[in-house]
């Protein structure tokens, strides 16, 4: 595992998904995306299977 990708935290909380990020998770407008903080301050990002509206 290896850094992808560097973001930053823009006005409104919102930051930008990486493209490597976007196209290996075949991320799609309405998708949604879970963030799972851990007591060690990292975080895990998944896709949110069946979730578009």
């Amino acid at each position: 595992m290896s850094e992808t990708s560097l973001t930053i935290r823009e006005s409104r909380r919102r930051t930008t998904v990486p493209k490597q990020i976007v196209d290996a998770l075949n991320l799609k407008d309405g998708d949604r995306i879970r963030w799972i903080l851990f007591h060690d301050n990292r975080i895990l990002i998944t896709k949110v299977q069946g979730s578009k509206k």
